[in-house]
């Protein structure tokens, strides 16, 4: 992947667009990523929801909240025990079921030992049992450990586990952070990262949400935490070359405004929707993802992007540029567009399967290349280049 940087030189000032930050000795590491976490000082719950939350965009309201009868909680619990005996052979003759039970939703008890599972950490861990200690033992990167702490307190605040500075659920986010910079001291770390692992935290204990964010890196969203951003900047092209396919007239909408996809899929793919939908959403996106892979990211995005802005009142909603992005903020998004069971279906009804992203990728690296290459020839660089300077002397 080569591309240069993407300009953000029209980006409005207060639009939430990643910016760089040196966290790893002088080296721009970490790169930040908006909160998105408004708290809205209109709800004051009696209590916290049963996912934690006292209040913010994530608290669910117990009333309104769509819930799967008991009854098929238990039968699923089961159908979910049985394939953790035999694992291996569930992943590798009957991984369409694994899917689609995946896509119903997995249990609340057994989310984060699923998660494990498809992801492989668990596995992983019982491979380098007591390397999590060992880390906690470092020292660390100095700058990477300053980030850390200024961060600790955005994560969730509003969330049982985050409330208290310095309390249990902080001090395990540093430690799952710390870690992971001492795991991948090249990355550094990466502010995109901290609200991956405060959800991974509110399901399972410090170790096994590390080696989990370690399996997320490596397999699913590679390249995302290095220094360039470009492998969310090749994600962003490929998720506007498949919008051209499934959206046409939003595509045109958005290139007539001068829209990169970068100034608003960023926070959606490098915190995996975590900041940016409600919780119950979130979760069942998180199912699929861990499944599936990256591909479910793309399928959110296409459909979020498709009801945001498809239709001619949504049109004569955006005239111009900002307006348009700030639409794609979703904060006015309406609450049944953003649920969690019509998302999920109209993802599945998108005419994009696996082949047709992986013919956008590899068009979006040919592009990359040859626009790369372009560069480097109107410029004077390369062996060409040489060359002709060489020849012009003469």
């Amino acid at each position: 992947m080569s591309m240069a940087m993407a300009d953000f030189s029209h980006i409005p000032e207060d639009f939430e667009s990643p910016t760089e930050v040196n966290s790893n000795g002088g080296s721009p590491k970490a790169h930040t990523v908006a909160n998105g976490d408004s708290v809205q000082s209109n709800i004051t719950p009696a209590s916290t929801d049963r996912y934690g939350f006292l209040g913010g965009n994530q608290y669910t309201d117990p009333e309104a909240e769509r819930r799967v009868p008991q009854e098929t909680v238990r039968k699923r619990e089961t159908k979910w025990l049985d394939m953790f005996i035999n694992w291996d052979k569930w992943m590798s003759k009957k991984f369409k079921k694994v899917k689609d039970r995946c896509r119903k939703g997995i249990p609340p008890s057994l989310r984060a030992r699923a998660w494990q599972h498809l992801c492989g950490s668990h596995f992983t861990l019982e491979q380098h049992r007591g390397v999590f200690e060992e880390y906690l033992k470092m020292p660390g990167d100095p700058k990477c450990i300053d980030d850390i702490h200024k961060d600790l307190d955005r994560q969730f605040p509003l969330h049982e586990m985050f409330l208290s500075k310095g309390g249990v659920g902080q001090e395990a986010l540093f430690e799952v952070l710390k870690a992971y910079t001492i795991h991948r001291p090249v990355e550094g770390y990466c502010q995109a990262q901290a609200p991956i692992a405060s959800l991974l935290l509110m399901h399972m204990p410090a170790e096994q949400a590390f080696w989990c964010l370690v399996a997320i890196c490596d397999k699913y969203l590679t390249g995302y935490y290095s220094p360039g951003l470009e492998a969310i900047q090749l994600d962003g092209d490929v998720l506007f070359g498949l919008l051209k396919r499934t959206s046409p007239v939003v595509y045109k909408h958005m290139k007539k405004q001068h829209i990169e996809p970068i100034m608003f899929m960023t926070e959606w793919f490098m915190c995996v929707y975590t900041r940016s939908l409600p919780w119950t959403t979130v979760l069942r996106i998180w199912d699929q993802f861990l499944c599936e892979g990256v591909k479910v990211m793309f399928r959110v995005g296409l459909v979020l992007v498709k009801v945001t802005l498809e239709g001619q009142e949504n049109m004569s909603q955006c005239p111009t540029f900002f307006d348009t992005l700030e639409k794609l903020r979703l904060r006015k998004l309406a609450p049944e567009l953003q649920d969690e069971e019509f998302l999920i279906r109209e993802t599945l009804r998108l005419n994009i399967n696996e082949r047709d992203m992986e013919k956008e990728h590899q068009k979006q690296i040919v592009r990359r290349k040859q626009a790369r290459e372009s560069k480097e020839r109107e410029s004077g660089g390369g062996a060409g280049g040489k060359h002709a300077r060489k020849a012009k002397q003469k």
